[in-house]
């Protein structure tokens, strides 16, 4: 089969890089992957964001990179994406017109509208995750437009046009049906983990003497780390390692590091409170593994990745039940789920687990247990491979074979 990854804002050379991999890069890589391992010719067109990245290139993993010249070739904020969409659809048209997928698949609204438009009048049937609902995050963060935002709008279009609609979590599939989905055009099919790379076995991040609590952030902004702050003066002893934002070398100069500075200093918890910047997401698995617990509680999310590496490593998670991780993390089973913005809640739980290493450890291993069971890219992908195959099913393409599993 051949099948196209549209992901205008988020490339997934940036999971393999290390580097500000979110969690979309390393679901289109890791999905993509998955699938190239399995024989299927998978293709990702990508903006371009860098002036020396070439036209194309094949990667390690089997699929191809496509980077599109639309608008800068620099990186934008996928909100300043939109007045290019236009020309990155133009150029994905004449792509798939020499060279038609079977399937099209676009990753968050934007990819969905140069996905959409550049596949009219073809007969390419597109399937559309939005990874996170602008409706949801703007609920989830307590705003309150006073009309639906453009990104909401086109989201509906997006959806009503899309062949099929797979959401990543069951909180966003009720989001979509409210927005007006047919609910037998949508599926949920959740993110993965590498169980190999994130595992029980393998080096931890160096560490002192006093409890770890972890807690990872591609940003630092709106991901509950000034709760999580104000958490620490409830939890004895415990320090608190950020890991996010801009490098090392720059965290000095980063607005929400300092501010995050000033509020632990005038907690009087600054000593405690340790900022790594970002580090490569290769070198993740052992930081995960150097905690005693990780903390997940952001305000807004829309799946929530972090949670299922820090499970695959078999380290309890507290997290804030929203988004994809009131699915992942089973409560009081492979650790807790608190309300958002609830430092009193998080730190109870979060002292749990501290003070008790029998708890520690049965939770742990009752996450590793989960993600080799339900979260494995290898099992994702082949339940994606089926949604394609039931929609070239639904063309009449006889000659497709079903995907290979096991």
């Amino acid at each position: 089969m051949k099948a196209a990854m549209v992901s205008a804002a988020a490339s997934p050379l940036a999971a393999e890089s290390g580097r500000d991999a979110g969690g979309q890069s390393i679901y289109v890589a890791e999905m993509s992957a998955a699938m190239a391992s399995r024989g299927h010719d998978v293709t990702v067109y990508t903006r371009r964001s860098d002036p020396d990245s070439p036209p194309r290139m094949v990667t390690a993993q089997g699929y191809t990179v496509v980077h599109v010249d639309a608008g800068p070739a620099r990186p934008l904020p996928e909100t300043d994406l939109s007045d290019h969409l236009g020309e990155f659809s133009q150029v994905l048209a004449r792509h798939w017109t020499e060279e038609p997928p079977d399937v099209a698949h676009a990753h968050s609204w934007t990819s969905g509208v140069a996905t959409e438009l550049a596949s009219r009048g073809a007969d390419i049937p597109t399937v559309q995750t939005f990874h996170e609902l602008g409706v949801a995050k703007d609920k989830q963060l307590g705003r309150r437009p006073a009309g639906a935002s453009t990104q909401t709008k086109l989201e509906r279009l997006v959806a009503r046009h899309a062949s099929r609609i797979v959401a990543t979590c069951t909180e966003e599939l009720q989001e979509l049906l409210r927005l007006g989905c047919v609910r037998s055009r949508t599926s949920v099919v959740p993110c993965g983990v590498d169980v190999e790379k994130f595992s029980t076995v393998g080096p931890s991040a160096e560490r002192g003497n006093r409890p770890r609590i972890v807690a990872v952030g591609t940003s630092l902004a709106h991901k509950g780390f000034d709760t999580m702050i104000i958490a620490l003066r409830l939890i004895a002893h415990a320090e608190l390692v950020i890991v996010g934002g801009p490098d090392a070398e720059s965290l000095a100069e980063n607005s929400e590091v300092r501010r995050l500075s000033v509020l632990a200093s005038e907690l009087g918890v600054a000593e405690r409170v340790v900022f790594t910047g970002a580090i490569p997401h290769d070198a993740m698995p052992d930081m995960l593994r150097s905690a005693d617990v990780v903390l997940c509680t952001p305000w807004s999310e829309g799946f929530g990745i972090v949670p299922l590496e820090a499970m695959a490593c078999g380290v309890p998670v507290v997290a804030s039940a929203v988004g994809g991780m009131r699915d992942t993390v089973v409560h009081d089973v492979t650790g807790y789920l608190v309300p958002p913005r609830d430092p009193r809640a998080i730190a109870a739980a979060t002292s749990a687990m501290l003070n008790d290493a029998f708890l520690r450890r049965s939770r742990g291993l009752a996450g590793r247990d989960r993600v080799c069971a339900r979260y494995t890219w290898d099992g994702i992908a082949d339940e994606m491979l089926r949604i394609y195959q039931e929609l070239l099913a639904d063309r009449g393409d006889a000659d497709y074979a079903p995907p290979v599993t096991g």
